[in-house]
């Protein structure tokens, strides 16, 4: 989903750095994975393919921080009955 955000913070000896990878385009996602001591950061289109991917070492990373798109739940804006929710005795 367009707005999905992964920030990276790596240590870079004297000093740390900070990276980003966003979901540039609507339909797309962020995925992380970490394996043999590499951490991957994938922007994936609907379809599983790999548009661009982000790798760093695992023993250099200090921070991972992944920031979903905030999603709608429909449950919350209606009542259990489907209805919405209201005070008003009269409808």
């Amino acid at each position: 989903m367009k707005g999905d955000r992964v920030e990276i913070v790596v240590d870079a000896g004297d000093t740390t750095r900070t990276y980003e990878v966003v979901a540039s385009r609507a339909g797309r996602r962020v995925e992380t994975a970490v394996r043999r001591g590499v951490v991957e950061v994938s922007e994936v289109t609907r379809n599983g393919t790999v548009v661009r991917t982000a790798r760093f070492m695992a023993n250099r990373v200090l921070a991972l921080v992944e920031q979903p798109v905030p999603r709608e739940d429909t449950s919350e804006k209606a009542g259990q009955s489907g209805r919405p929710l209201r005070d008003d005795p009269e409808t």
